[in-house]
C-alpha cells in the first residue's frame, strides 16, 4: 500500500480497530487485577483475624474488670460488714458460746465427780478384799473345828470309847485335809524321797547301808504348798553313806 492510500484509510476502521486492540491488551490486566483481588482478600482476613482477636481481648479484658469489680465490692461488703457487726448477732453468738462453755464445764464436773467415785469404790473394794480374802476358808474351816471339839466332848465323858474317839479323829482329819486341798493347800510328805533343798530342811544326818545317800528316811514334821508356793519346808532326817 501506498503512502498516499494510507492517508486516505476510512477513519471509522481505526476506531473498529481500537477496541481489538484494547481486548489483546486485556489478559495482562486481568492478571493484575486477580492479584490485587487476592491481596485486598488476604488483608480482609488479616483484618477480620485482627478485629476477632481485639474483640476477644477487650471482652476478656472487659470480664476481667468486671470480676475485679466484683471482688472489690464484695471485699468492700465484707469489711462494712466487719466494721459494722450486728449488734444483735453478736449477742445470738455470745449466748451460744456461753452456752457451749457451761455443758463443757459441767460434763467436766461429772467426769470428774465419776472418777472419784470409782476411785473410793476400787479402795472400799481392796479394803474388803484385803480384810475378808479368808472369809470363804474361815467358813470351811468352822466345821472342822465343830468337829474337833466334839470329839474333844466325846474323850471327856466318863464311858469315852477309844475306838470311836479315834475314828472321829480320823474323820476331823480327812475333813481338814479336804477343805486344805479346796483352798490349794497341798502337804509336803518326803518320806524315801531324795533330798530336795528347795522343799526340805535337814535336821541331822544318819548313816545308812539300806538306802542311798541323801535320801530322806525320816519326815520330823510335814511342809505345805500354797498353790505351788512354798509356805513351810518339811523338816526330815537325811541318810548318808555309812
Amino acid at each position: 500500500m501506498t503512502k498516499e492510500q494510507d492517508q486516505t484509510r476510512d477513519p471509522i476502521e481505526d476506531v473498529d480497530q481500537a477496541p481489538n486492540d484494547e481486548a489483546a491488551a486485556e489478559p495482562g490486566r486481568t492478571a493484575a487485577n486477580a492479584d490485587v483481588e487476592r491481596e485486598a482478600s488476604v488483608f480482609d482476613e488479616e483484618s477480620l483475624a485482627f478485629e476477632a482477636s481485639s474483640s476477644d481481648s477487650e471482652q476478656a479484658s472487659s470480664e476481667q474488670a468486671s470480676s475485679e469489680q466484683a471482688d472489690s465490692e464484695q471485699a468492700g461488703s465484707e469489711q462494712a460488714d466487719f466494721e459494722q457487726p450486728d449488734p444483735a448477732k453478736l449477742t445470738m453468738l455470745l449466748e451460744d458460746t456461753r452456752a457451749k462453755a457451761d455443758e463443757a464445764n459441767n460434763q467436766l464436773l461429772r467426769l470428774r465427780a465419776e472418777m472419784e467415785n470409782m476411785a473410793r469404790r476400787q479402795a472400799k473394794e481392796l479394803e474388803n478384799a484385803h480384810k475378808f480374802a479368808l472369809d470363804s476358808f474361815v467358813k470351811e474351816l468352822l466345821q472342822v473345828r465343830d468337829s474337833l471339839e466334839l470329839g474333844q466332848a466325846a474323850a471327856e465323858a466318863p464311858d469315852a470309847d477309844v475306838d470311836k474317839l479315834r475314828e472321829g479323829t480320823e474323820l476331823t482329819l480327812k475333813l481338814l485335809r479336804d477343805v486344805m486341798a479346796k483352798f490349794g493347800v497341798e502337804r509336803i510328805d518326803p518320806e524315801g524321797e531324795p533330798f530336795n533343798p528347795d522343799y526340805h530342811q535337814a535336821m541331822s544326818m544318819q548313816p545308812r547301808s539300806d538306802v542311798p545317800a541323801n535320801t530322806v528316811v525320816n519326815v520330823v514334821q510335814s511342809g505345805y504348798l500354797l498353790n505351788g508356793r512354798l509356805v513351810r519346808p518339811a523338816l526330815v532326817m537325811v541318810s548318808q553313806a555309812a
